[in-house]
């Protein structure tokens, strides 16, 4: 499942970024309104988090915004208003559902899953030849054989599963996975690139690495 996080608490954001991430969600994250409707229109995501409180251009806003540009995408918004007329009003500009602030993250996840199974937008699944990544279930199959990945080895395999057929630069899969600045000589994508590869084993090929670039998943074996 592809998440957009627009939040511009920059602390919060980090940890909502990083719990969605080990969930083996793929997150991109915003810090504000304008940028977060430019992402949405541009990207194919099952599902906008939102949070009410924004500069400038505030959850609100983007709603409409969102909305007024045909978009489906569920949004389940955040917000630390207590006022049951105003989550109301949350909810008549177009977000789907809501989570006051602070919030269980077990309840969270919950509500992410009911508001993509009612939308329709995906059903968690990617199949990639022999490959078959359950996203809600969180569970990786191949030739029909499941097959047990840690949280960062899932997250990894699902990221070039769903970027499949395109190089995925090194660099991409150190922000977009692990979500931290590591220090350009570190081998963690190595390590776990041989983890998931292992795992794999008589389709282990199926990543590719394109040297001083990055990895690609492909149907090839």
């Amino acid at each position: 499942m592809k998440i957009l996080v627009v939040e511009d608490n920059q602390k919060f954001a980090r940890f909502l970024v990083r719990a969605l991430s080990e969930e083996g969600y793929v997150v991109d994250l915003v810090g504000d309104g304008e940028a977060a409707v430019q992402q949405a229109q541009s990207i194919d995501y099952d599902l906008m988090i939102l949070d009410w409180m924004l500069p400038e251009m505030d959850g609100l806003s983007v709603c409409r915004a969102v909305r007024a540009k045909g978009l489906r995408l569920p949004i389940l918004m955040l917000t630390a208003r207590a006022d049951i007329s105003e989550r109301i009003t949350g909810l008549d500009a177009g977000a789907d559902d809501y989570v006051p602030k602070p919030f269980d993250l077990g309840e969270l996840f919950a509500r992410m899953r009911a508001l993509v199974r009612r939308s329709g937008q995906s059903d968690g699944v990617i199949r990639l030849g022999p490959i078959v990544v359950d996203q809600r279930n969180r569970k990786v199959t191949v030739d029909g054989r499941k097959l047990d990945f840690t949280p960062r080895e899932y997250a990894l395999l699902t990221y070039l599963a769903r970027e499949s057929g395109r190089v995925v630069p090194r660099t991409e899969l150190l922000a977009k996975v692990w979500e931290l600045n590591f220090d350009p000589g570190s081998n963690v994508v190595e390590v776990h690139i041989k983890n998931v590869r292992d795992k794999l084993g008589d389709h282990a090929s199926m990543i590719e690495t394109v040297r001083g670039v990055g990895y690609r998943m492909t149907l090839s074996s």
